[in-house]
């Protein structure tokens, strides 16, 4: 029978005073999911479980699990109101704000110039080079690109190879060693924009034990900077507990030298060490001069940088992946770079004769989040758009909310399809679900901050958004009770 019903024989300010009550009480289940403190809301006990093992206190972590559609209340919410620290799932924001502005077939062009006639071989003049802010302008395309001026009959340059970087403000750059005092790593590469392979070189470790040493090779081959040909094979174990680097004692401070004064334990058998340059303001100029050298190319005057000359027209464009396939790389591996040079476009392309800088990207992302997100969960604070920042911050209220937008777009798939799949590829090929279900999320990892977000595949047939957060100084301890979040998602029947 009808509550009003009930209440019929009593005095009017009754019957209204007894109906608020039942509604409040109806509310509280609600009120319990998106409780800010998290007070009146229970977590799953496996999850409570395994941040005690980790030693994580709940209110280090903010967790939210939601229906895709966003038709319902969510299942879980604990401090999804908190404004936290993302780390890397910040790259989930920056790669669908591109999908929606820019299309999930844009494409990067790097035009190439060539200033004077070409006569038995020889460019009587400069060769220009213009960035445009590529992510994806690694070794192999670099080499092809190199190979379309041969193909215009190009083998000696009668004058200068000039790199154009002026697309991105020069305050883009950055110490390398500012963010974690680790200027060797290549996840601290700072953009630029004639991004050239990373500003990363490949070491690759061949051993011949006839000769009882490992051949090296580097790749791109940097002009003007010294290389050993071999290290010593040395006795010793090679299991994933050794450190095989360390032996080698590498000194890749001089940028003139890369040496090593150990050798490579036999047991290692192939190998391959990826570094950062030590000078990453002259890489691209020795990269391409490198490898230009070694493709049997001459270059009669100097490498430098420098601006095309206005009113010459490109000879080619060398033209990108689609964007799609751009951001399968960046959120599959946590592709820093790549991730600040796609933030960095957004503000090239609305502006397109301006100098692109990290602030101008946080205007656009600002604009586009208020315009498609909305602001009713807070905005999140924008820093370069890849989350290796101390910086940035969101709730995982926010970010549920792109996420159930996102899964609304035609965007959808794109954005899914980069995700790493859960024990399958990617930052999450090594985790496992005990259910067996399946989740595309994106992981995200500093010192003192972890987390997972994406889409999680429920038994139902029902897909669910997945926020899980912790920011703490034992964060990462926290990557079990996450992937139990996962499982208990996935156990929706």
């Amino acid at each position: 029978m009808p509550l009003m019903t009930l209440l019929a024989p009593l005095p009017y300010s009754l019957r209204a005073a007894l109906a608020a009550a039942a509604a409040f009480f109806c509310l509280l289940p609600a009120l319990a999911q998106n409780a800010p403190a998290g007070r009146l809301q229970a977590l799953p006990p496996e999850v409570e479980a395994a941040l005690a093992r980790a030693k994580v206190p709940r209110e280090s972590v903010t967790l939210l699990v939601a229906d895709a559609e966003g038709l319902r209340p969510p299942r879980l919410a604990w401090r999804a109101q908190e404004s936290v620290n993302p780390a890397s799932i910040m790259k989930v924001v920056t790669t669908y704000a591109a999908l929606d502005l820019l299309g999930p077939a844009f494409n990067w062009s790097t035009p190439v110039y060539v200033d004077g006639p070409v006569i038995d071989g020889t460019l009587r003049g400069n060769l220009y080079i213009q960035g445009r802010g590529d992510p994806s302008l690694v070794l192999e395309r670099l080499w092809l690109l190199l190979r379309r001026v041969q193909g215009m009959g190009i083998r000696t340059i009668a004058g200068d190879i000039v790199l154009d970087r002026s697309a991105f403000d020069p305050s883009v750059e950055s110490d390398p060693a500012a963010f974690d005092g680790e200027p060797l790593r290549p996840y601290n590469a700072a953009p630029d924009a004639l991004l050239l392979n990373f500003r990363s070189v490949a070491i690759s470790f061949m051993p011949d034990r006839h000769n009882q040493v490992a051949h090296l090779r580097f790749d791109p081959p940097l002009a003007g900077v010294a290389v050993q040909q071999s290290v010593p094979l040395t006795a010793g174990e090679c299991g994933a507990a050794v450190d095989w680097r360390a032996g080698l004692r590498a000194d890749f401070s001089d940028p003139l030298r890369m040496v090593f004064a150990g050798g490579l334990p036999a047991a290692c058998g192939e190998r391959s060490w990826s570094v950062a340059y030590a000078d990453p303001r002259s890489y691209a100029l020795r990269a391409v001069g490198g490898l230009w050298g070694e493709m049997g190319g001459v270059v009669t005057g100097q490498m430098r940088h420098g601006s095309v000359p206005a009113g010459l027209k490109p000879a080619f464009e060398m033209q990108s992946p689609a964007l799609a396939e751009v951001i399968r790389d960046i959120n599959k591996y946590s592709n820093n770079v790549m991730a600040q040079q796609v933030f960095l476009t957004l503000a090239l392309q609305q502006r397109p004769r301006h100098a692109a800088s990290f602030e101008d990207a946080r205007t656009v992302i600002r604009q586009w989040w208020n315009d498609r997100i909305g602001t009713g969960e807070g905005q999140p604070v924008f820093d370069n758009g890849a989350g290796l920042s101390r910086q940035e911050r969101l709730s995982a209220a926010a970010l549920a909310k792109m996420l159930q937008v996102a899964w609304r777009s035609p965007a959808m798939s794109e954005l899914m399809a980069s995700l790493p799949a859960i024990g399958v590829d990617g930052t999450l090929r090594r985790r496992q679900l005990r259910s067996g279900g399946s989740a595309h999320l994106k992981t995200g990892t500093l010192r003192d901050s972890s987390g997972i977000a994406g889409f999680v595949d429920g038994a139902s047939g029902r897909r669910w958004v997945l926020v899980a957060i912790a920011n703490d100084p034992n964060a990462v301890a926290a990557r079990p009770a996450f992937d139990a979040l996962v499982d208990w998602a996935t156990r929706d029947q």
